[in-house]
């Protein structure tokens, strides 16, 4: 096999980051079915693209650990087409009534929670400090998706399984609590470097 094909397959073109290039497409992909909250069929179909991205969430990180495939591109884009697909199903599903009154609390913690982390990242890798996913944060991602794939299916889910929003709603808040728990770990560990950045400049 050629340099060529080689970077390639380890790089841009790796099966893991086209998984992740395939999440990102989802978005706008979810959001247009999204706009015929009411049709039934349209519900489906979102929330096949959906549980396909979520899929594909777990799949691109393992493939790219198991066949040694991890790239800055991948590492980079990975949390960015996370937050694109959950931040997207939110506000349609907002728009359309599905997450209403109190429960609009719920996703405005999910958001700025992720808003806040983003930032965070962002600054403490200009001083070279990961911040690593703790088990915590693993069980708010799956309650989130669940919550936000339960949701997807709406109407169209209440016709299967009667109270689908509701379990929706209920796994939304408690992804809302585990989010304001991780969020404030990663406040504290951020906050820490930043005390001891303080305290090594002259």
């Amino acid at each position: 096999m050629s340099e060529t094909a080689t970077t390639r397959r380890n790089g841009a073109l790796s099966l893991p980051n086209l998984l992740t290039y395939g999440r990102i497409a989802a978005v706008p992909a979810v959001v247009v079915c999204l706009f015929w909250p009411e049709d039934v069929w349209t519900r489906w179909i979102a929330l096949g693209i959906y549980i396909t991205a979520a899929v594909t969430d777990y799949l691109d990180g393992w493939l790219a650990r198991a066949w040694s495939q991890q790239s800055a591109l991948g590492r980079m884009l990975d949390p960015i087409a996370d937050k694109l697909l959950v931040a997207a199903c939110l506000l349609m599903l907002a728009s359309d009534g599905t997450i209403h009154g109190w429960s609009m609390w719920a996703g405005i913690i999910i958001l700025c929670r992720e808003i806040l982390v983003s930032g965070l990242r962002e600054f403490l890798a200009e001083l070279r400090v990961s911040v690593p996913v703790t088990r915590v944060a693993k069980w708010k991602t799956t309650f989130q998706l669940l919550a936000i794939g339960f949701l997807v299916a709406g109407p169209a889910g209440e016709r299967v399984l009667p109270g689908t929003i509701t379990i929706g709603i209920v796994l939304l808040w408690l992804s809302a609590v585990l989010t304001l728990y991780t969020g404030w770990d990663y406040m504290k560990a951020g906050i820490k470097h930043l005390v001891e950045e303080d305290a090594l400049r002259p």
